[in-house]
Order: C-alpha cells, then sequence, then structure tokens
C-alpha cells in the first residue's frame, strides 16, 4: 500500500509491550508519531528508543504520543526494552507495536523488498489530530533518525496550522516565518501580524513568528 501525505493513516489493532493497541483509539485526539525498527536488539535501535524516551515530556508539551514498531513479538521486546533502560539511562514510557505477522508493516509500507525482503526500514509518519499523515521520513538501517528534527517539523505543522505562514529552511521555533503568498489583503495582513513583515520580494515577504511564547503549549 503507497501511503501519501494526506491520506488517513490506517488504522489497525495490534498486540504491543503496553498491550493490544487500537490506534486511532490510542491516538485520541492528539498528534502521533509512529516509527519503526528493522529488529529488536539492534545496536541504533536502542539508541534511538532510548532518546525518545528522554523527548517525553518535549512530545508532551506539543500533545504528541510516540509509538515504535518492530517485526518481533511481545517477549522479545520487553526484554530488549531491559536492555534500552539499562544502556541508555532511561526508562521506555512508550509501546512498541509487536508486529509479529507485519500486518502494520505491510499497510504502512514499512518494508522495502530491495533493502531487506523481511525487516521493516527506519520509516517515521507524524499524524495529526484529524488522523491525517503530516510527515513521512524513510532512513536506512544504518542510519539513526533526528529526533529534534521531528520535534521541529511538529513545531512548523503546528504552527502553520493556525497562522496563514510557512517556515524557511533551516527554521526553528522563534524564528521569522513567511507569510504565505495566498495572503495578500493588507487589511488582513496587518491585524494577522502587527509586527510587520518585510517585503524581499513580492512573493517572499518575512515576518516574526506569530507565537511569541512558545514555552506554553
Amino acid at each position: 500500500m503507497s501511503l501519501h501525505l494526506g491520506d488517513t493513516a490506517p488504522d489497525f489493532e495490534q498486540d504491543s509491550s503496553e498491550g493490544t493497541i487500537r490506534f486511532h483509539e490510542w491516538l485520541g485526539d492528539g498528534w502521533g508519531v509512529l516509527f519503526s525498527h528493522p529488529a529488536d536488539f539492534t545496536p541504533v535501535c536502542t539508541t534511538e528508543l532510548g532518546l525518545t524516551a528522554k523527548l517525553k515530556d518535549e512530545f508532551a508539551k506539543r500533545n504528541v504520543k510516540a509509538i515504535a514498531l518492530s517485526v518481533d513479538p511481545v517477549d522479545s521486546h520487553n526484554e530488549w526494552i531491559h536492555d534500552i533502560n539499562e544502556t541508555q539511562g532511561c526508562t521506555v514510557n512508550f509501546p512498541i507495536i509487536a508486529d509479529h505477522d507485519r500486518k502494520v508493516a505491510e499497510l504502512y509500507d514499512m518494508i522495502h523488498p530491495n533493502a531487506s525482503s523481511t525487516l521493516t526500514v527506519r520509516s517515521l509518519f507524524v499524524i495529526d489530530p484529524n488522523k491525517k499523515i503530516r510527515l513521512m521520513i524513510t532512513y536506512p538501517a544504518s542510519t539513526g533518525r533526528n529526533f529534534n528534527e521531528v520535534l521541529r517539523v511538529i513545531d512548523s505543522l503546528q504552527l502553520t496550522d493556525v497562522h496563514k505562514v510557512a517556515t524557511p529552511g533551516n527554521w526553528e521555533r522563534g524564528d521569522d516565518v513567511v507569510i504565505v503568498p495566498s495572503l495578500q489583503d493588507e487589511e488582513e495582513i496587518k491585524e494577522r501580524f502587527p509586527k510587520g513583515y518585510k517585503a524581499v520580494k513580492s512573493y517572499l515577504r518575512m515576518t516574526p513568528d506569530p507565537k511569541s511564547n512558545w514555552s506554553g503549549e
């Protein structure tokens, strides 16, 4: 199954390290990050899950739940969690889906035969409260993900969903943003962006971040 941005994230029911997960029900009315791992007891995955556990508060500020997946069974996940906690100095605080029958991997196209015919690649999906897929990133098995980038994109999505702006390359929260080209009414622009804007070009108008207080998400 080929998924695209804006598609509804497929629902599923599957075992996990925290019991049976009914995905859409588990997501509730918040955001979600679903990310897959090639296998349990692999070095890069161990570091990624440790990072995710340590970022729980950052995800919570953004109303985001994280959930991982690999094709190994629950018993294996539970043993692996002990290793993750020990080696990464954390407490795994999110479920790991036990996709033993590869049901979820197939729904989300996580198995790429030219990379591996059995193991999931490092796929990551950001899903919004309407259950729409807003970001898809796929990494090779040899490369760990940058979870600061995942948080940065979520910040951008949540900002641009509310304000008529887009975020430029390398944007970080608090940086100037771009007024979307479709917004041309000067009265509306003054109302939305009281700090004004700089027209670099007619199509490139920079304005201060309209969300001035990022500390109270």
